[in-house]
C-alpha cells in the first residue's frame, strides 16, 4: 500500500543538520501519523507521498518547509508554573527547552532567562532557521479507520481515550 491521504504511516527517522545528528527515533518507538491531516511537517508529508513500507529515503527540507525562518525578538515572559518538561532537573536554566500549552496546542520554547516566578522564553522552534535532513525508513502503511479520519489523528489500540 502506498502512502496517500487517510493512510496511517509508521516510520523511523534520524534528523540532522550539516552532518550533526539532532534527534532520532531509532531504538525508540517509531513515529506514527495520519497522512493528510496536517499533523506532520508539510515538506515531510510531500516527500512521503506515494512511498510504501520498506522504502528508505533521505529528505532535505529548507526552513520554509520545516520549522520556518528564525524570527528575532519572538520572546515572551511565561509564568514558570506553565513550563512543562523539567524531568529530573531541579530548576529551569537558560538554554533548556520547555513545553508550553496554548490555545494553538503544545509548543517547544527555549529558556533565555529565569526569574523567581517567570521565565523569558524564545518562542521560535529550536530547529527554526535550520536546513534539516531526515533519513527515513517506512515501517508500515495502512488504511486509517473511519474514526481516525473523523478525529484527524491516529488512535492507539483500544481507541483514542478522549471524547468529542
Amino acid at each position: 500500500m502506498q502512502i496517500a491521504k487517510n493512510t496511517v504511516v509508521e516510520f523511523h527517522y534520524t534528523l540532522s543538520e550539516a552532518d550533526e545528528q539532532l534527534e532520532t527515533s531509532t531504538g525508540q518507538d517509531a513515529l506514527v501519523y495520519l497522512h493528510g491531516a496536517e499533523g506532520m511537517l508539510p515538506g515531510l508529508e510531500a516527500g512521503l507521498e506515494g512511498k510504501a513500507a520498506g522504502d528508505k529515503l533521505t529528505l532535505t527540507l529548507e526552513p520554509k518547509d520545516a520549522y520556518g525562518e528564525y524570527q528575532e525578538g519572538l520572546t515572551q515572559r511565561i509564568p514558570i508554573k506553565h513550563l512543562q518538561g523539567l524531568g529530573n532537573n531541579k530548576v529551569w536554566k537558560p538554554g533548556m527547552t520547555a513545553i508550553v500549552e496554548s490555545n494553538q496546542g503544545r509548543h517547544q520554547v527555549q529558556i533565555i532567562k529565569v526569574g523567581r516566578f517567570n521565565a523569558d522564553c524564545d518562542l521560535n522552534h529550536p530547529f527554526a532557521g535550520k536546513t534539516l535532513t531526515f533519513d527515513i525508513e517506512i515501517l508500515s502503511v495502512r488504511e486509517a479507520t473511519a474514526e481516525e479520519v473523523a478525529h484527524g489523528h491516529v488512535h492507539a489500540e483500544g481507541g483514542c481515550g478522549h471524547s468529542h
